[in-house]
């Protein structure tokens, strides 16, 4: 299996890290558009495991915004599989040329959605990944395989659901992804300083689009940002979060395929987190068009987003200064396999100190990146088959999880937690 990875940032250096530990692969091009920072993280895996390993990684300089690029770029390096890991607004392009290609792909979030253009906060327009799943029947008679939200959350998140829906439950009411940490970032004068350990950009997209909710007797629709405020106690030590409404992947992708209730996803972002999101919207700075800006130098244009990512700390530099964990999890509910009702949190908790200590990495990036390494590493194997455009829902989850979590595999807990099945919500 010859790899390429489209982006050396945070998530994209933590994936060759993990990758290098295993050897299921022939090669992996590292590419970038600063092709610098694949030098970097190919020099750091030489000096951890040695020229050997090192010999199985290559760089190369990439522009994920131009599909010709990117499709020579696989031909030339001979690519069976794309790893995309830069940010979702390049997803149509690299996509493109891995069809043209011929080269399978992966990726970590999925194509943009598109607000209704009448009634946005009621309605869906154009969901999260509609643009790729309306391709799977050219990519199924291309015999290539498309595998969309392989990251953490979507990803493993999608993979905890159908295990808890083949193993647990006879019965699924809800599915809930909550995701939630206690993590802080300090400045050098050590005081705690706004600073996203995602890309704000993707953090902007997900938090101030309309959240999508999926309901089996309404189907797919939207409700407020930031919307049903709820307190969840996340476990190992991190306690409770305040949990809303957000747009993501999951609830476009798990109803596909899967027999649910309801489906949600809820982040504990903060008070101090969502107000800066909220002013951040009333100053037009989340926007993506570009507008004219004066400057010493003559009149530009810039996307006032792109400004916001330009001024705020690097997620891939801020490890040395965070603490905290971060915890992704599924809160299934519905009934056992014996019939009685159930509540089970279906988790995985990443350790900054410990993603630090082992691929100077921070928490977020690192627990996002080792997922699409095993689900390669479990295509390498033939143990997970498959065409077109899917998700990992629709793949076995138990050896994903087991490989996972074995002394032999990627030694990553994951935890299924029984809690009360008939608790109610806590509102602040």
């Amino acid at each position: 299996m010859r790899i390429l990875l489209i982006g050396a940032g945070g998530v994209g250096d933590a994936v060759a890290k993990i990758a290098a530990k295993r050897g299921f692969y022939e090669h992996i091009v590292v590419s970038d558009y600063d092709q610098s920072r694949a030098d970097k993280t190919i020099a750091w895996i030489e000096n951890k495991y040695g020229s050997e390993v090192a010999a199985k990684f290559s760089s190369a300089k990439i522009d994920a915004s131009n599909a010709a690029n990117i499709a020579a770029l696989i031909t030339d390096s001979r690519v069976d599989y794309v790893i995309n890991a830069v940010e979702p607004k390049f997803v149509p392009t690299i996509f493109a040329a891995c069809y043209t290609a011929g080269a399978n792909y992966l990726d970590m979030a999925l194509s943009l959605s598109e607000a209704h253009e009448h009634d946005p906060f009621h309605k869906t327009g154009i969901k999260l990944g509609d643009a790729q799943y309306a391709l799977n029947d050219q990519w199924q008679r291309a015999g290539k395989l498309a595998l969309v939200g392989i990251g953490v959350e979507p990803g493993l998140s999608n993979i905890f659901a159908k295990y808890a829906a083949d193993q647990l439950f006879s019965e699924i009411d809800e599915v809930s992804v909550k995701d939630g940490g206690n993590l802080e970032v300090r400045n050098e004068q050590g005081e705690v300083i706004f600073a996203p350990s995602f890309s704000i950009w993707t953090t902007i997209e997900e938090c101030l689009n309309p959240p999508t909710i999926y309901e089996k007797r309404k189907g797919w629709f939207t409700t407020q940002p930031f919307s049903e405020p709820e307190i969840f106690e996340f476990p190992e030590g991190i306690g409770a979060v305040e949990c809303v409404n957000v747009e993501h992947e999951e609830i476009t992708m798990l109803p596909r395929t899967m027999n649910v209730g309801r489906v949600t996803f809820k982040y504990g972002l903060g008070t101090d987190f969502i107000n800066v999101l909220k002013t951040l919207h009333r100053l037009g700075l989340d926007a993506t068009r570009p507008v004219r800006v004066r400057s010493a130098q003559g009149p530009v244009e810039v996307a006032p987003r792109d400004v916001v990512v330009s001024v705020l700390p690097d997620p891939a530099t801020i490890g040395p200064r965070m603490t905290g964990k971060t915890c992704a999890g599924v809160l299934v509910t519905g009934k056992s396999k014996d019939g009685t009702p159930r509540a089970t949190y279906l988790y995985h908790v990443a350790d900054n100190a410990e993603t630090m200590a082992e691929i100077e990495a921070q928490a977020v990036v690192a627990q996002t990146a080792f997922n699409p390494v095993i689900a390669l590493e479990l295509i390498a194997a033939g143990i997970w088959q498959g065409v077109g455009v899917m998700g990992p829902e629709e793949f076995d989850p138990k050896p994903f999880l087991d490989l996972m979590s074995s002394s032999t595999g990627y030694q990553e807990k994951w935890v299924a937690q029984e809690r009360l099945a008939a608790s109610p919500l806590r509102h602040p």
